[in-house]
């Protein structure tokens, strides 16, 4: 049932509105960060009062204008939208007291844009998660491009610009990829609109055109969630502000262009049609590759940024290859992963923002004994590694066991070997860090002088801790994360009968 709401509209404009009230305050830094925490919380409150409705079978639309007879500009709320909405709006919240604390610790310029950009990437993020159609989907996902931009571009040096230069690129031609995608699809099926399921079949252009324009859409979003060998601007971007970064891997950037895959696969094309036509396993391998050379890679890594940004190329690449596996299980897993993901790697990247400001160290190898100086911090740090890594009772676990379940209910046992060896190398390249902290002495702690370190960075970082300790222990506590993925991947598998279409 469809009911006509104007709350997803509401959910995205409010961070618009923050925007220009913080543009407005720049000469009042308490008044400029409160409209950023106020439209955090109202944000959060639009999004958690749909889900009741949506867990009941409702779903929410509001159309904003008609852009031809048959191509509005509408938000709409369902299952998959609404888990992706709720995960934003949650994070957004701690994520804008840790950004208040970093920014006011580090003396950084530019506060108000920086604030305002980051509440247009929020808006943003809600258009991507609750677009009813392609076109609608595609103008807020070149808007976040463009506010993301100047938080990339932040440091104002030779380094940022090089590396806001290089984010701009990759992700513009991405969006010109997906644009070309759309006006495809539009031509071959004469709609936009989302549909559970997929509403391509092959009956309306010939297989190779079907391959071609999957490949087209598919490569959009890939870039984006920098899925290997796509992944060149997302290291370099770890020049920007560490809240910055926990923006980008946990509720932004990355984590739209899995969407934008998980969308393309159960909304677009959906399973039986990719199954037919043959280009999912290929993706598969793709991903395959991606979560195992990503992983290796971020071993070689000394600075602490970087590695996280490898690991992230890596557990993205989890969602695309559940997406890929057209299981109920692997799907369910893809959208599971998407919360845990971004749940524990917004705690690493906080606790990286933490110890670099105390600390003045950015390299792993200069780390020797921070567990002593920090023991909150490194104790959050050590339980969300743990979380990548997929141990049991955190929420990292559930959603690799809903992946591995997958892989087996589409017949393709071989993928749980890669992730078994994906949850090995996330060990090896996570724990010494927590080995450094704990158990390598500093040689010079006499002589090494540490930053002060605001509650308002500190208590985030909690927050997000226990977070994952929570949903890996009562998956279905409220908002019930675990019951939307449950929702969206039955509404994509129709038809589905164990073992094939």
């Amino acid at each position: 049932m469809t009911i006509m709401d104007c709350r997803p509209f509401l959910a995205v404009g409010v961070s618009f509105l923050a925007a220009v009230l913080i543009s407005f305050s720049r000469r009042y830094p308490n008044v400029r960060e409160s409209w950023s925490v106020i439209a955090s919380f109202i944000k959060f409150g639009l999004i958690i009062s749909m889900v009741p409705g949506i867990l009941a079978g409702v779903t929410y639309e509001w159309t904003l204008f008609q852009i031809t007879d048959t191509i509005g500009f509408t938000l709409r709320a369902d299952s998959a939208g609404i888990l992706f909405a709720c995960l934003a709006a949650l994070l957004w919240i701690p994520i804008n007291f840790y950004s208040i604390g970093y920014m006011r610790c580090n003396n950084e310029h530019e506060q108000t844009g920086y604030f305002a950009a980051f509440a247009i990437c929020m808006s943003s993020v809600m258009g991507i998660a609750m677009a009813s159609n392609l076109l609608t989907f595609f103008f807020f996902y070149e808007l976040l491009t463009i506010a993301s931009y100047p938080l990339v571009l932040h440091k104002r040096n030779e380094e940022a610009l090089l590396a806001s230069r290089k984010y701009l690129i990759y992700t513009l031609i991405s969006g010109q990829l997906f644009l070309a995608g759309l006006v495809a699809v539009y031509c071959i099926s004469g709609t936009m609109d989302f549909k559970a399921g997929g509403f391509l079949t092959t009956d309306m252009a010939p297989t190779w055109q079907l391959q071609l324009i999957f490949l087209i859409m598919i490569l959009a979003g890939s870039v984006k969630a920098a899925v290997m060998p796509l992944h060149g601007w997302l290291p370099a971007a770890m020049i920007a502000p560490t809240p910055v970064s926990a923006l980008l891997h946990a509720v932004a950037v990355v984590k739209t262009g899995v969407f934008a895959v998980l969308r393309i696969i159960g909304f677009v094309f959906g399973p039986k049609l990719l199954a037919d036509i043959g280009t999912a396993d290929i993706l598969a391998w793709f991903a395959a590759g991606s979560i195992i050379i990503s992983s290796l890679i971020a071993i070689q890594q000394d600075n602490l940024k970087r590695r996280l940004a490898f690991s992230t190329i890596g557990q993205l690449s989890y969602i695309v290859l559940g997406a890929a596996l057209l299981s109920p299980l692997s799907i369910k897993g893809a959208y599971l992963h998407l919360v845990a993901h971004a749940v524990m790697k917004i705690t690493l990247f906080m606790c990286a923002g933490v110890i670099i400001v105390r600390t003045h160290r950015s390299n792993i190898s200069e780390m020797y004994g921070i567990g002593k100086k920090m023991p909150i911090t490194m104790c959050c740090f050590t339980i969300a590694s743990l979380g990548i890594a997929g141990m049991p009772f955190l929420v990292g676990f559930i959603s690799k066991w809903n992946l591995a379940l997958g892989a087996l209910q589409s017949g393709k046992p071989l993928y749980v070997a890669v992730l078994i060896a994906s949850a090995m190398l996330a060990l090896t390249y996570l724990m010494p860090v927590c080995q450094m902290a704990y158990f390598k002495r500093d040689p010079q702690e006499q002589f090494r002088t540490y930053g002060e370190i605001s509650y308002r960075m500190l208590l985030p970082i909690c927050f997000t801790t226990i977070l994952a300790l929570v949903l890996g222990v009562m998956p279905e506590i409220s908002p019930n994360f675990y019951a939307m993925a449950s929702q969206a991947a039955d509404s994509i598998c129709q038809g589905w009968t164990g073992g094939g279409w």
